[in-house]
């Protein structure tokens, strides 16, 4: 992703979103989330996860 596209993100993304961000699969990325070892801050609701972006722009150091 460009930074312009991380920078336009709201506030929270999709698991998917922010594995692409980080360079990994989605499986991996949707396992780490249930393991609760995902690399940024993840927010379940019902049975979707959220990544809190302003975590993920810390990661990539934005």
């Amino acid at each position: 992703m460009t930074r312009d596209e991380l920078l336009s993100l709201p506030t929270t993304t999709s698991v998917e979103t922010a594995a692409r961000a980080l360079g990994m699969g989605r499986t991996r990325a949707y396992e780490l989330a249930k393991l609760g070892q995902f690399p940024c801050k993840v927010i379940r609701i019902g049975v979707s996860y959220r990544v809190v972006t302003a975590d993920l722009h810390r990661l990539l150091a934005m």
